[in-house]
């Protein structure tokens, strides 16, 4: 780990300075994420602007319109708060699913929304090459070990996936992200958040130098209610989705009113399945429809020997929690 200048920000406005003021300047959370890159010699920043003292921005409050999380609050806090886990099940569960209970006790859920790939390639450094950690350098994933890398969003200079679980869920669910920095805060859609790699695989997120994220906004839909993160993984715990899907359903006289899904696990950034969404709006659920708003969703996947398993797990992780999401209504 190389050395750096730590600086411990006791408001919005002295963190974003402190940040445009040092280049090569990054944002100090929980730090899970960071640290592991920062050890790894992925991630080398000069100064670390400590923003956990923040205040105003651990809060989790549900209200009528829908839920507010500061982004400091804590991933396990927010999975474990009881009015998240009866009005917003899907919020709740893509936390409780994600790492292991000592990680969700320190990450922020902030945080969690800009963590980086797992991609071996990009965390391995030499002799590997890695267009998100160097760019211009190549990518040896493209031919090599992708077994679990993305189906969906890729380009010629970058096929890594990303890993989150959360952000998958406030895709689904038209969520907001408020974010502050140098010119004053403004919201996005969660969708916006994250970037396709295109040419410029290591600009990953639509945040500009300074800012950061300081709320997320979820409405209150009736879909929710009835709603579930399903993640199908190598082992039950402390392990990255090889597919996952956020599903929310409303049933109104025995039809489908409304119905969210977004796809996780499988593309460089969370997936909105609209097509998928529309098989079922209006019908009558059957497992059948189900298997094809699944088959829907994973279309267009661009797949190797190593990962065209997942296509059909993926159809089958979307038809299976459409499913749980229907018990629920």
């Amino acid at each position: 780990m190389r050395p750096f200048t730590h600086v411990r920000a006791t408001s919005l406005t002295q963190a974003v300075t402190a940040s445009t003021r040092a280049d090569g300047a990054r944002f100090l959370a929980g730090g899970t994420t960071l640290y592991d890159l920062m050890k790894l010699d992925v991630e080398t920043p000069s100064t670390l602007v400590d923003i956990t003292a923040l205040p105003g921005l651990h809060d989790i409050v549900p209200g009528r319109r829908g839920l507010v999380v500061g982004a400091l609050a804590k991933m396990a806090d927010v999975a474990d708060h009881g009015e998240v886990r009866t009005r917003y099940p899907a919020m709740a569960e893509s936390l409780s699913k994600a790492a292991s209970q000592q990680l969700r006790n320190m990450a922020t859920v902030g945080g969690n929304l800009l963590q980086r790939t797992r991609c071996a390639y990009f965390r391995g450094g030499a002799p590997y090459q890695c267009n998100k950690r160097v760019p211009g350098s190549g990518c040896s994933a493209i031919g090599g070990a992708d077994r679990g890398l993305a189906l969906f969003g890729t380009s010629e200079a970058c096929i890594a996936n990303y890993p989150g679980d959360w952000a998958v869920a406030l895709v689904a669910f038209d969520a907001e992200i408020e974010i502050a920095g140098p010119r004053g805060t403004r919201r996005i859609p969660a969708e916006s958040l994250h970037r396709e790699p295109g040419t410029t695989p290591h600009i990953e997120t639509v945040l500009e130098p300074g800012e950061l994220i300081t709320r997320i906004h979820v409405p209150s839909l009736p879909a929710l209610r009835a709603s579930t993160y399903h993640k199908i993984r190598d082992r039950a715990s402390y392990a990255f989705a090889l597919t996952s899907a956020a599903v929310g359903i409303e049933v109104a006289g025995g039809r489908v009113r409304d119905v969210r899904i977004a796809l996780g696990g499988v593309g460089a950034r969370p997936i909105r399945a609209r097509d998928a969404e529309a098989v079922l709006r209006g019908q009558r659920y059957d497992r059948s429809l189900a298997i094809k708003a699944g088959e829907v969703a994973m279309r267009g996947a661009r797949t190797s020997s190593h990962n065209a398993f997942r296509v059909p797990l993926g159809v089958q992780t979307v038809a299976d929690a459409i499913g749980i999401a229907m018990e629920r209504v």
